[in-house]
């Protein structure tokens, strides 16, 4: 068993500038000043860093791109307003918007206006005739084509029944009259005759209307048809069928005769 000695104090090392534990690194700044720059006191080179330049100005394309649209947009609902206008309102509202169409109604002409029946040759006041006195006997008009003149006292008869007369100049085009034998034929309340000494190639009639036009390829032919066939009627559900179904002119009467009563 050992005996103590004197109690050990432990010794210090003292660590300063010089001593290889906590020495600064060698060539290292003291805290507070700046680092080193390159040689001679100058900035180390390196790669120029290039501005990014940041345009102030507008990108115009989708602003045209939209712009484009909302004029399509606007131009659609624009025609839709204008199609169902023109397609709603009456028979005569929508016959009046019908460029260059004649209402004969409007002029208060008894010689139009009249649906006395005569018999014999009448006089008309319009060529072709549109309405006034007429023959007693209608002109059969369940989509017939007839490829002589008819009479027009018989053809003013089936205008107060409410079919459409379609006429053309006589030596018109065969190409052409075809294609107004393509609207009217097998169509009840439509006939077509041509017609002597016409001032223009194409002619409508319905009681108390008129349409002349250049050619059969005009698309307002089609819209006097769908607004005025039957619409145009002095006599509404009166027939087309069981009528005169020859052509050339009426035969003239006995002196004296040719009064009859309207209607019918």
């Amino acid at each position: 068993m050992s005996t103590p000695g004197p109690e050990r104090v432990p010794s210090t090392v003292k660590v300063d500038k010089t001593s290889g534990q906590g020495k600064p690194p060698a060539g290292g700044a003291k805290p507070g000043t700046k680092a080193p720059q390159g040689k001679g006191g100058k900035k180390p080179k390196g790669k120029p860093i290039t501005p990014v330049k940041v345009s102030g100005g507008r990108n115009w394309g989708p602003i045209a791109v939209a712009a484009v649209v909302v004029l399509l947009a606007g131009g659609i609902i624009g025609y839709g307003v204008y199609a169902s206008i023109k397609g709603g309102g009456s028979w005569e509202d929508r016959a009046a918007g019908i460029e260059g169409i004649v209402n004969y109604r409007e002029q208060k002409n008894p010689a139009i206006d009249s649906q006395e029946h005569k018999d014999g040759p009448l006089t008309y006041v319009t060529n072709p005739p549109v309405g006034g006195a007429h023959n007693s006997t209608w002109q059969n008009c369940m989509g017939d084509i007839y490829p002589e003149p008819i009479a027009n006292e018989h053809a003013v008869h089936s205008l107060e029944h409410g079919a459409v007369w379609v006429t053309y100049k006589q030596g018109l085009g065969a190409d052409q009259v075809a294609k107004l034998q393509k609207r009217v034929e097998g169509k009840d309340y439509m006939f077509m005759s041509p017609v002597a000494n016409l001032d223009k190639n194409v002619s409508l009639q319905a009681w108390g209307y008129q349409l002349k036009v250049d050619n059969a390829d005009d698309d307002r032919i089609d819209e006097f048809i769908k607004d005025l066939r039957l619409n145009a009627t002095k006599e509404p559900n009166a027939a087309c069928s069981n009528g005169n179904t020859t052509t050339g002119p009426v035969k003239a009467t006995a002196p004296g005769a040719g009064m009859g009563q309207q209607g019918s």
